[in-house]
């Protein structure tokens, strides 16, 4: 992930009824907020790993080559529901 993709996570999972979370060069945040911030970073990293993995999948055409690919993008979604 990008740094810009993390602060764009951070702006949506922050409360906008609260005290803006960017205030004075500093990030103002919940305990709630950060859990939801690293819940979403930590998706979003998952996926793309997974994504990494499947592309990978058509460069070669053996079916083992491409069995493992997939199956090891199917481990890295999982790893979030452990």
């Amino acid at each position: 992930m990008t740094s810009e993709e993390t602060i764009r996570i951070m702006r949506e999972v922050c409360d906008k009824d609260k005290v803006d979370a960017w205030h004075d060069g500093f990030w103002v945040i919940t305990q709630e907020e950060l859990e939801r911030l690293v819940a979403r970073v930590e998706d979003a990293e998952r996926e793309a790993c997974a994504r990494a993995c499947e592309e990978l999948e058509d460069r070669e055409n053996a079916y083992e080559w491409n069995v493992a690919v997939l199956d090891c993008a199917s481990v890295i979604r999982e790893r979030g529901y452990k």
